[in-house]
């Protein structure tokens, strides 16, 4: 019978839940036609009208959905207002939807539920109490906003931490509706800030950030409790408070450092070392001053608050801990973060772009903490341009500190990818070769090997980006590399991209006043002048300037300083001399005009012995050493982790707030500013003081006519921790304490401070309930007035 019973009760339940998922189909079904159907309209209409909560949640979620899609339905905006005092809870929900999103377009209907939004605030369930203060925050009309201002002040000293959030999240709410509530904001800042609970704490930081981010007063009693609480926070807690705590070091730390003593010699083991203590500003005594930085007590423990961060599941916390490190920190310290970082990598790729640009970053000062992760960033076969590229300026950066079998390692990378397929793969390895090799020229010889290979290569991309690298090593060091520009002249049979042997004949041309003149240059020249109607015009060009410096190179060795008539017939006569002229009358007569114009320009000041010397100037003088500089070069002056940062450019980005200057240690505020005041560390305040845990004592008092703390902390499932009553501290305690002869005594005494407490509990209680009386009035007059 028992089995038959429970089968019965089963059937039972599935034909209900048979009957209810029939009856939300068809009400999902029943939709609002965009062209206005007037039969579904005043269907949904009659539905929200009803006097049955199942029907009225019905209507509610078709003019919920049909608005999700982009459909006006502001034409029932009075039939859903009309149940914002439902005591169904789902049904309230949906019209405070409903009322955030038509509210501003119906400014009077809208206000006609304030009056009972208001009531809600008075609700037992903190759910309900959170979302009237959300809602009655996202009404934007101004009119309200005193109101607004009231209610916030109401749920900063509510006992559920879900409803003091609100609060804080409110907050830059009523200040975008009305500035002037500036005043009054601040002050519950004050107080939330000051919250023992995170889940509080986090949102006040946001709204701080936003509503008065520069009041420094609000943040110095509250330091050190924020810097332990952002362990226990959310990840957008996290993020906003480092943030807050980033520039409030800046700008109330300063960078001191001391000088410590050491001994010249290595004879640090002196009885007079041992002994002394004194400070020494010169080395005038025979020791080295070596300067050290000293930590600020309260940096330090932000720093050793943020370690355990480096193991968050979000990346956004990582790189705002990396911030901190970076901009507050020693450079010794961030060996702290470089490991995270790192790890980031394996994670999706815009997550990984991000922390590589951050690591590029860093590396553009501080590459040594990344050495040991060089590994990492060799490039992958599945990786796009935008994450290779970076990979590739992170080993070119932590190169020169590497090991010789790292080095090894790299520069193999490096010599397979340049001979890729894909181009711009191509380049940017190439290009990485010649940083390796401009960053310690230990290794520039390797590194000119590999480029020489690349030469001969078939591809025009490759050999053009080799030469160009390899001029540039050649540049750095000219007097040791006369047989590698012989090497590069051969390869000019070969050659066929225009500007791979450009780049050559003006390597030549650099090179023809070596040796007296003893040189390929002439005969590099003669060979070009035969084929130089089938170069190109950027060919042609660096042919034309060969000849020029040649010539200016002759002219310096054979001209006398009075010449006669019979030394310019030699002159004229002379191989060089005829070469010159040759290259001129091709030169005239081709069809560019940049080459005709430039070679009548070598023409004229070369003709004329007196100005061989301005020609020597212009065409021979000393060329500065080329630099190829990191492609992120400069971005290390951005904040890390700023979106400036991975732009690269300041005015591409508006509203761009670089982190203060250190401040100096005379201008530093004193460290007492950030002792705790005796409020902050009871955590009991008066209702009107704005305490947020003072509550516990006042609602364990209000009785059952009142709004009672059990049930709000039972629903509760984020939240501070309960804070006991006073009045049961002695029960506690007593506990504890020795029996003693003179019980009865006490228990008289017991009884008598009990009725004195419960004569204080209900004088309180009257007193609360005239304030909230009060405030209602005040609001209801304020709405009036308006």
């Amino acid at each position: 019978m028992e089995s038959l019973s429970r089968i019965s009760s089963i059937l039972e339940t599935a034909r209900d839940l048979t009957l209810e998922a029939a009856q939300a189909a068809s009400a999902s079904g029943r939709t609002i036609r965009k062209d206005g159907g007037q039969g579904a309209s005043a269907e949904t209409k009659r539905l929200l009208n009803s006097r049955m909560d199942k029907e009225v949640l019905d209507g509610l979620r078709i003019v919920i959905g049909v608005m999700s899609r982009g459909i006006d339905c502001s034409e029932f905006f009075a039939d859903v207002v009309k149940n914002v005092a439902s005591p169904t809870l789902e049904i309230k929900k949906l019209v405070y939807i409903y009322l955030l999103r038509y509210a501003e377009s119906e400014p009077d209907l809208a206000l006609l539920s304030i009056n009972t939004i208001q009531k809600a605030l008075n609700d037992q369930n903190q759910l309900v109490r959170a979302m009237a203060m959300r809602v009655m925050s996202g009404i934007r009309v101004p009119v309200i906003s005193q109101i607004v201002a009231l209610s916030i002040k109401r749920c900063v000293a509510d006992m559920s931490a879900y409803v003091r959030k609100s609060a804080a999240l409110a907050i830059p709410k009523c200040y975008r509706l009305d500035p002037s509530t500036l005043p009054q904001l601040t002050e519950y800042l004050s107080t939330l800030l000051g919250d023992r609970s995170f889940y509080v704490v986090g949102a006040a930081v946001m709204a701080y950030l936003e509503v008065c981010p520069y009041k420094w007063g609000l943040v110095h009693p509250h330091y050190r409790s924020l810097v332990k609480m952002l362990i226990d926070m959310d990840e957008w807690g996290q993020l906003a408070l480092l943030r807050l705590l980033t520039g409030y070091s800046r700008r109330h730390f300063p960078a001191r450092r001391a000088k410590k003593k050491k001994v010249k010699g290595g004879n640090a083991g002196g009885l007079g070392d041992f002994y002394s203590d004194e400070e020494v500003e010169g080395d005038a005594s025979g020791k080295e001053v070596e300067v050290a930085p000293v930590m600020d007590p309260d940096l330090e423990l932000l720093l050793k608050a943020c370690v355990p961060l480096t193991q968050s599941r979000n990346s956004a916390v990582i790189v705002a801990v990396a911030r901190v490190y970076r901009h507050l920190a020693s450079p010794d310290c961030l060996s702290t973060v470089a490991g995270p970082l790192v790890s980031l990598l394996r994670a999706a790729v815009d997550v990984q772009h991000m922390a590589l640009v951050n690591i590029v970053s860093i590396a553009l000062e501080h590459p040594q903490p990344f050495i040991r992760f060089a590994t990492h960033f060799l490039v992958h076969a599945s990786d796009p341009v935008h994450i290779w590229r970076l990979k590739l300026e992170v080993l070119t950066l932590i190169f020169p500190h590497t090991d010789i079998h790292t080095k090894n390692l790299i520069l193999s990378e490096l010599e397979y990818f340049a001979k890729g397929y894909d181009k711009e793969l191509v380049k940017e390895a190439v290009r990485a070769i010649g940083r390796c090799a401009q960053s310690q020229t230990n290794n520039a010889a390797r590194c000119l090997r590999l480029l020489l290979r690349q030469v001969e290569s078939s591809d025009g991309t490759l050999v053009a980006e080799s030469l160009t690298v390899i001029r540039h090593i050649i540049q750095q060091d000219p007097q040791n590399h006369a047989k590698t520009v012989v090497r590069l002249a051969k390869a000019l049979d070969t050659a066929t991209n225009p500007s791979a042997r450009a780049s050559i004949v003006w390597l030549v041309g650099e090179f023809a006043g070596i040796n007296d003149g003893n040189n390929i240059a002439a005969d590099t020249l003669r060979i070009l002048a035969r084929g130089f109607h089938s170069e190109s015009e950027q060919v042609k060009l660096q042919i034309v300037l060969l000849a020029a410096k040649i010539y200016a190179q002759h002219l310096n060795r054979t001209q006398p300083a009075a010449p006669t008539e019979e030394n310019q017939g030699d002159e004229d006569k002379h191989p060089i001399s005829l070469l010159f002229s040759y290259v001129l009358l091709l030169a005239r007569y081709d069809l560019s005009y940049d080459l005709r114009d430039r070679a009548r320009l070598y023409k004229s000041i070369l003709s004329v012995p007196s100005s061989t010397q301005l020609a020597t100037l212009l065409l021979l003088a000393p060329k500065p050493t080329p630099q190829a500089p990191s492609p992120s070069s400069g971005r290390e002056s951005f904040t890390l982790g700023s979106a400036t940062m991975v732009i690269g450019k300041d005015e591409d980005v508006h509203g761009y707030e670089a982190l203060p200057e250190w401040t100096t240690p005379s201008r530093a505020p004193s460290p007492s500013l950030r002792e705790p005041s005796p409020s902050t560390t009871s955590g009991i305040d008066t209702h009107r003081g704005g305490g947020a845990m003072s509550m516990s004592s006042a609602a364990a008092a209000r009785g059952a006519g009142a709004r009672s703390a059990s049930p709000r902390i039972g629903n509760s499932h984020i939240g501070s921790p309960v804070v006991g009553s006073p009045a049961l501290l002695p029960t506690v305690k007593a506990n504890w304490a020795p029996e003693s002869d003179d019980d009865d005594d006490d228990e008289e005494e017991e009884e008598e401070e009990s009725e004195e407490e419960n004569e204080e509990e209900e004088s309180e209680e009257d007193e609360e309930e005239e304030s909230e009386e009060d405030e209602e009035e005040e609001s209801a007059g304020l709405l009036g007035a308006r």
